[in-house]
């Protein structure tokens, strides 16, 4: 293990000590695993409803499609039967449906030849290529080679040290807009490419995104992280205020965000001392602080359990749903610092955040998770259609019993899941 603490030396009593909680997650990731083997479609991966059935109109998505080929790679490599295939179904669309022919790069749905290029997407077709390798995926090698030169060419600013966020789709307008949602991503990916490819570039790649968002702008919004920016960095307070449901860029700030910022700073820490680099001492100390801002501006801040979407630049609550992805990163951010701090105070967290998703989330009926529910734990859409993710709650299965480095997928390839 790779961490600074060894789960071996927490407490007798952890859950994650625990062969029967050990179990429950396993059982739980293959119940969200069959569950979305019904959004397979002839040109990649689409939306499912409350049921699990398509949604209607079948149109594959790019990112679902990414998601669900990472998420399939990771199940493949721990030797569970029905999920290779489906990571050469994902890379093989990814290659030619979704990827733009003229111009390289990859839209949201195959065959647009408008619309924006994201960094965003990219940064999840990285990812899934970069798994895909690891299970010898036919095509997986070209598609990550693809990948790396995309973000090279068009998203990686060396300048500022982020990624710029999308492109028209000959390339010829860059947004005027900078993002912390999918600089967040690309600094998973950056981690999942420094081990896979060997290259350390992209683990410094990922420390400057990481210093900046985290270490410089967090801390003047008191580790409640501001979303976005213009090129020019001015802090955009107003941006998408008529849009409190928006599905990637809503107005405020997303306490689900500051937790996941903070294990991936954990993470971060983890990967450079496993690569023998320096890791800045303020790493431990700012991935504290946004998992305190994001459980304390969030969770049952409007008098019931669970993380609200967004919060207002009072840090008040803004848009009151609970998005599933949200819970499923306080969790793994609290398992993260209990292995990395040995403070029980974190595990208590993890215990307390898990009977909200097994008691609220996984719907028993129906199967998989709600993407997100009232205040009051009802099942709504205001943000989410259907049941269309795997990627958050399925790497939240995986995440408490893995080392916080190497990445998941490179992990699971050298350790399996010690169910």
């Amino acid at each position: 293990m790779s961490d600074r603490l060894s789960p071996f030396l927490l407490s007798r009593d952890a859950w994650i000590r625990q062969p029967s909680h050990r179990a429950w997650l396993q059982v739980q990731g293959r119940r969200l695993l069959d569950f979305s083997k019904n959004a397979c479609v002839e040109k990649g991966f689409a939306a499912l409803d409350m049921d699990g059935n398509l949604s209607g109109d079948e149109t594959p998505d790019a990112t679902l499609t990414a998601r669900y080929t990472h998420a399939y790679a990771m199940a493949a490599l721990q030797g569970l039967p029905g999920c290779a295939p489906l990571v050469t179904h994902g890379v093989n669309t990814l290659r030619h449906d979704f990827r733009d022919m003229k111009h390289g790069g990859w839209m949201d749905t195959p065959d647009e030849e408008k619309g924006r290029k994201q960094a965003y997407l990219h940064a999840f077709v990285a990812l899934a290529a970069s798994s895909a390798a690891l299970i010898g995926t036919e095509g997986a090698q070209e598609l990550l080679d693809d990948a790396i030169d995309q973000i090279e060419t068009h998203f990686w600013c060396e300048k500022e040290g982020v990624m710029r966020e999308s492109f028209s789709a000959d390339w010829s307008h860059e947004e005027d807009y900078r993002g912390a949602n999918s600089n967040m991503h690309s600094t998973e990916m950056c981690m999942a490419l420094a081990d896979v490819t060997g290259d350390l570039k992209w683990l410094h790649r990922a420390l400057r995104i990481v210093t900046r968002f985290v270490h410089e702008l967090a801390p003047t919004q008191g580790y409640a992280m501001p979303e976005h920016f213009s090129r020019d960095w001015t802090l955009l307070q107003n941006y998408h205020q008529d849009q409190p449901f928006h599905s990637l860029r809503p107005f405020g700030m997303t306490p689900g965000h500051f937790v996941e910022w903070s294990h991936l700073t954990l993470k971060l820490e983890a990967a450079l001392l496993r690569n023998g680099q320096d890791a800045p001492d303020w790493m431990l100390h700012d991935a504290k602080a946004l998992f305190e801002k994001g459980m304390s501006s969030g969770w049952n801040a409007d008098g019931f359990p669970g993380l609200v979407y967004t919060i207002d630049w009072g840090h008040k609550p803004h848009a009151h749903p609970r998005a599933h992805w949200a819970q499923a990163e306080a969790m793994t951010a609290a398992i993260n610092l209990y292995k990395r701090t040995g403070n029980a105070r974190y595990e208590q967290w993890y215990r307390t955040i898990w009977d909200y998703i097994d008691t609220t989330l996984i719907d028993r009926d129906r199967g998989s998770w709600f993407n997100e529910v009232e205040s009051n734990g009802t099942p709504s859409e205001h943000i989410y259609q259907g049941k269309s993710d795997l990627y958050h709650a399925y790497q939240a299965t995986l995440a408490p019993m893995l080392p916080l480095s190497p990445s998941l997928a490179t992990a699971i390839e050298e350790m399996g899941v010690p169910y």
